[in-house]
Formats: structure tokens, sequence, C-alpha cells
């Protein structure tokens, strides 16, 4: 068998557009992945095709060495963009060897080691404005049966926060504990927006909560900062969504940065790169909790390493998702007691509908972190995807 190209698609998906792959074989299934890159979607299609000449010709099998021939003949190493790239050709190269093969890629990687993960959820406060409107659909969100509850109280405040917002931020927070009271996890998003004085002002606020962690507190290209941070404050400290291989965690390991590790199999290089940085993790005891935000496909690549990774703790999912979602892939998503199924179908588990995501074609959208509308995530009409 040998590769004989590659075939790109990007679908609208509301808030940023995905990035698919599909890798073409000679005489055997063909593989996909996904390279969503939000607002740098142009970009991670051209870098997908640079990275086909050197394909074309190889065995699909052999995913190592072709990961590493093509990180090493790049020269201009690492960054997000030849990640991305590499990340969706990778898993999709994972999806021809699990289906030539008849197997699903965990039993290729060393077996299952659970059944399901435990989820939290991201996109549950869509549409919120007040502290009630928080905690209402912090209710509904737990009656979904979430074990964790993720969002971003700030506002759009940037590097310093006022004592307004701050005030109001902790006002928002106290809502949505009072609402669920233990049931669940309560997770504070930063998106890397705060100086090293900010972030240590509001991790020691954020300790009255019993928040599980402080998701990137700080720009994530200042990896001494984070681990400054982290020792200032008692909330624990995650990171590492915007980190893209092995490479760049080793430093985020030898600093202490975070308590908890987020690499993106769509990002940080694939899936046999996160089984490799979650190693790293796991001889440090320290818990693995991917960064999981995007489509279908980068979903069930997660899956996969959640059913062989030993330190994976809890898998990040979107509460809804846009309603086109179940038209442009055959996706089956079981959730059951607070946690996703591991499938046993063979490759990834799931193909694309090229006509359906040509339907969707790529729409502009700009990044809301600093606009004020960071709760409008979800489209009109968006449910979730998954069966319980």
């Amino acid at each position: 068998m040998k590769i004989t190209g590659i075939k790109t698609f990007v679908c609208d998906a509301y808030r940023t557009n995905w990035v698919f792959v599909k890798v073409l074989t000679d005489n055997g299934p063909s593989g996909i992945g996904e390279a969503t890159l939000e607002y740098k979607e142009h970009a991670v299609v051209s870098a997908m095709k640079e990275l086909e000449r050197g394909l074309v010709g190889k065995d699909p099998h052999n995913v190592e060495a072709i990961w590493h021939d093509a990180y090493r003949d790049a020269y201009w190493r690492g960054g997000p963009v030849l990640m991305s790239a590499l990340s969706a050709i990778e898993m999709a190269l994972w999806d021809i060897k699990g289906k030539d093969l008849g197997v699903p890629v965990w039993k290729l990687l060393g077996g299952k080691v659970r059944d399901s993960v435990p989820c939290y959820a991201n996109a549950w406060f869509a549409g919120s404005k007040t502290p009630e409107d928080f905690a209402r659909c912090a209710k509904v969100a737990v009656e979904s049966g979430f074990s964790g509850l993720k969002w971003d109280p700030f506002g759009s405040e940037y590097m310093n926060i006022s004592p307004k917002v701050l005030s109001r931020s902790l006002d928002c927070i106290a809502a949505v504990k009072d609402a669920v009271g233990d049931k669940v996890h309560l997770i504070i998003e930063g998106h890397g927006r705060f100086n090293v004085p900010t972030a240590v002002r509001i991790g020691n606020a954020l300790s009255e909560f019993g928040i599980l962690w402080f998701e990137e507190p700080i720009p994530p290209d200042d990896k001494k900062g984070l681990a400054w941070v982290r020792s200032k404050i008692s909330t624990p400290v995650s990171g590492g969504e915007r980190l893209y291989s092995r490479f760049d965690y080793l430093d985020f390991l030898r600093m202490e940065c975070a308590d908890f590790w987020q690499p993106d199999v769509s990002h940080a290089g694939g899936i046999m790169e996160i089984k490799k940085i979650s190693a790293m993790a796991e001889a440090h005891h320290i818990p693995v909790c991917p960064h999981n935000p995007s489509g279908p496909v980068a979903n069930a690549a997660t899956l996969q390493l959640a059913a062989c990774v030993q330190n994976f703790y809890l898998l990040e999912t979107m509460a809804t998702d846009i309603p086109w979602r179940a038209d442009i892939t055959n996706e089956v998503v079981s959730f059951e007691n607070s946690a996703m199924m591991i499938p046993d179908a063979p490759g990834l588990g799931l193909e694309i509908n090229e006509e359906a995501i040509a339907a969707h074609p790529y729409q502009v959208h700009d990044l809301r972190h600093y606009k004020g509308t960071l709760t409008d995530i979800r489209a009109e009409g968006s449910k979730g995807y998954f069966n319980k």
C-alpha cells in the first residue's frame, strides 16, 4: 500500500472553521485527520499541501518514520501551523493503519486502560451575560450529566483587571457555585490574557471556591512566568494547549509550569506525540486533560488516547455544537454516567461526508476574547451531539 495524495476540507463551524484532511492510498483505505487552527485555516491547509510532497509513494503504516522525516525536513520546526498540519496527517495515518488491520487505533497503542473517560463541559454558558444567566445554564449542564464546568468569567479584560470587573467575575463564579454546589468540578479559563501580578491576584481570589484549575492565567509563551504564578497561588494551574510538541513540553516540565497538562491532538503533533507527552507527565505524576474544543475527528482521535493513556484524567467536550455536525460525519458518541464511551470501530471510527462539508464553506470568524462577546460561542439551534 502506498500514499497517493491528500485532500483538504474546510467547514464553517460558527465560531471558527474546522479543517480536515483525507490521506489517500492506492489499494487500501483512506484516512482522515483534523487540523482545525482557529483564524489560520488557510495557512494550515497550505502547510498540509506542502507536506503532501513528502508523503506520496510512502507506506502509510510507517507512521513514526513519516512523522520524523516531515518534522526534520521542515527546517523551520515547530509552531502552530506546521504542527497542526502534521498532527492531522499523522492521525489520518493511524486511521488508515487501524482500518487496514481491522482494529481501533487504541489497540495499536497498547490496548485499553479504561472503557470510558469522564467529561467536563465547555460552551454550556452560551449567551450568558449575568451571574443569574450562568447559574441557570450551569444547572442545565449538571442535569445533562457533565462532571465539570469550564468558563472564562473575565469579560474583555486584558493584562490588567479593574476592581469592578474582578468583583463581577467573582460574583459569577459564586452564583455558579451556589447553583451546583459540590456536584461537579468548576474550572476557570484565563485564555492567556493576564500579566503576572493580575494572574496572581485572580488566582488567590479563586481559592475560596475550590476551583479544580486556573487555565492559562498568562500568555503561553512565558513558561517561567507561568511557573512563577503557580508558585504564588493556591489554586492549581493548567496549560499547554498552545505547545506544539514534546520538545516544547520539555521546558514546561523542567520549569514546573502546571499541575495539569493540556496538549491538543490537532496541534501538538498528533496521536503518538500526545502519547509521548503524556508519558513524560506520567513519570512525574501529572494528570493529562487534553484540550478538545474542536470538531468530530479531533474528538475521535482524543478518545483513542483516552483509551490507552494511563494518566488521562478529564476530557474537555463542548456541551452543544452546530446543528450540521451530525451531517458532516457519521460520528457516534455515547455519553453515560458523565463519561464518553471509548469506541471499538476500526481506525478512528468515523468517516467524513464531503458533500455535507461543501454545503458549509469557509466563513471569516474573528477572535471574540477581547470584544466582550466571549459567550457568543454557539449558533441558534445548537444541540448535544452525543447519545445518552
